[in-house]
Parts: structure tokens; C-alpha cells; sequence
């Protein structure tokens, strides 16, 4: 989850990128503010980072448990 003015979002993202590559695993970005029911569920957490909808990290990239997450996914 992401807006397209927060700059811990555009961190979280240049952050993530390595992670996406070394796994070759896609990122699909949406923005809470073009959905009410997002905008209302993640306001003030965002960026959040969810996998198959588990919540991985919010405001800064949590690179240890992504990396753990994305090694489950391997297996």
C-alpha cells in the first residue's frame, strides 16, 4: 500500500527492489487513496508491505522477515 507523495513509500519501494530481483518476484503497488476501503484500513500505516495478504512491514522495510517470506515462497 502506497501514496504517490510519501516519500517513506518511495524508500520502501527503492528498498524492496533488490529483495524483488534476487527472488524474481513481481511488486504490484496500489494506492490507498483511489479506494475508500483501503484509504480506511491503512491511512496512517502507510507504506505497508503485505504478502498473499499478510502484513510484513509498514513505514520501513523490515528486510530480514521479507527475506524470510519470500524463502518460504521458494520452498
Amino acid at each position: 500500500m502506497s501514496r504517490t507523495y510519501c516519500h517513506l513509500c518511495h524508500d520502501m519501494e527503492a528498498a524492496l527492489r533488490p529483495l524483488l530481483d534476487e527472488f524474481g518476484v513481481g511488486l504490484q503497488v496500489l494506492d490507498v487513496d483511489a479506494d475508500p476501503a483501503l484509504e480506511a484500513r491503512y491511512d496512517e500505516l502507510v507504506p505497508v508491505l503485505l504478502l498473499d495478504g499478510q502484513e510484513l512491514c509498514h513505514y520501513f522495510l523490515d528486510e530480514p522477515r521479507v527475506r524470510q517470506a519470500l524463502e518460504c515462497l521458494r520452498s
